[in-house]
């Protein structure tokens, strides 16, 4: 049996911090305020965030940055060895490597993987990248396929290690992108069974993927209000049980004692230092050829200057806790959270918003 951790409670809503590993965190502001993602910073907040109860840390994998004068996630570490370290330096919260399966062979990543759990005694999780960044791609000398043939590639890559961390005689494997022989892994995972999978998708084959073969989807969204018709679509598109499969949502919290000061720093980030040269790049690698949930690019270009993209949860500490109390209502089972500052804006989280979803019955 796989330990219990954090990431296994069913009755709280699960709140972790996203993309700490990467420069700039997820703004693309000038701001001096923003995130210095070294690694002496990435370890302290993962220790504050530990002590504080969250339940996960989620890095971004990222190999090219965003350009512009602040160029956010150009500079960021791997996430298998990000997560080992950080595994090392914590107790109870579960710590995520984000892959991209294309750019790593199915069984040298299975032992990467289990060697992490092991650090982690079963707190490491896993999420799973297709990848749509053409230029990583193209960094890597590798061709991106077309939608369907990178998740039926995904598909079979994540059926291998699957196979790999759970059968303990060797197999053979011939598929459409693989052909193994002789495949064997000691040890296995912490426990047993295989790490927490995550996935992302918004495209239909990526939420299916998602539900069919990952315990966690996250998902955009676009307005609180459509959230829960966002859910529904989800939960309908596995066979599942829903207790199998963790709906969660990617976003950026800025909140202070009061609304206005909240909404006073939201414009100071994005409209007084935002870099705006990034932000266009940004919405131009994302839409080019793709489809995006937002009709109107500059309400895009903002919300990829606050948050890369993610949902703004812009307000005061009781505003931040009705808006969790939403997600919750709607379905969604945590959120991933990315903050101007991660070690400064920590204790606003820990002190004044957690007590209040405890006073809410979200968390205990």
């Amino acid at each position: 049996m796989r330990p219990h951790t954090r990431m296994t409670r069913s009755d709280e809503f699960k709140l972790g911090l996203f993309a700490m590993n990467c420069s700039n965190g997820m703004t693309m502001t000038k701001a001096p305020e923003r995130w210095d993602a070294s690694w002496e910073n990435n370890m302290r907040a993962a220790q504050l965030a530990d002590d504080a109860g969250l339940d996960f840390l989620l890095p971004i994998g990222r190999w090219q940055g965003y350009k512009g004068e602040t160029d956010t996630e150009g500079s960021s570490f791997e996430t298998l060895t990000w997560a080992s370290g950080l595994l090392g330096a914590t107790k109870h919260i579960s710590v995520s490597g984000t892959l991209h399966v294309a750019f790593v062979n199915p069984v040298f990543a299975a032992k990467q993987i289990v060697t992490a759990d092991h650090i982690g005694a079963g707190r490491f999780m896993l999420n799973i990248v297709s990848g749509w960044n053409a230029g990583e791609f193209s960094m890597l000398g590798l061709p991106l396929n077309d939608h369907e043939a990178r998740y039926a590639y995904t598909e079979e890559w994540v059926h291998i290690a699957k196979r790999i961390w759970t059968e303990d005689e060797p197999f053979n494997h011939a598929g459409r992108f693989f052909n193994l022989e002789n495949v064997i892994l000691k040890p296995k995972p912490y426990g047993g069974g295989h790490p927490l999978l995550i996935s992302a998708g918004n495209s239909p084959e990526g939420r299916s993927f998602a539900a069919n073969h990952a315990n966690c989807l996250f998902m955009t969204i676009k307005e609180m209000d459509t959230l829960q018709d966002e859910v529904n679509i989800v939960r309908q598109s596995t066979l599942r049980p829903p207790s199998d499969v963790g709906i969660y949502a990617s976003g950026h919290l800025i909140c202070r004692p009061t609304r206005k000061e909240a909404e006073d720093f939201y414009n100071y980030i994005v409209y007084e230092q935002g870099d705006w040269e990034a932000a266009e790049h940004a919405a131009y690698i994302r839409t080019k050829g793709r489809k995006t949930a937002f009709d109107d690019m500059k309400r895009l270009k903002e919300r990829l200057i606050s948050g890369v993209g993610t949902y703004p949860v812009v307000g005061s500490y009781d505003d931040a806790a009705d808006s969790f109390k939403k997600m919750s209502e709607a379905g969604l089972n945590g959120i991933a959270l990315g903050l101007v500052h991660y070690i400064n804006d920590l204790p606003a989280l820990r002190d004044e918003v957690l007590p209040r979803l405890r006073r809410l019955g979200l968390r205990h």
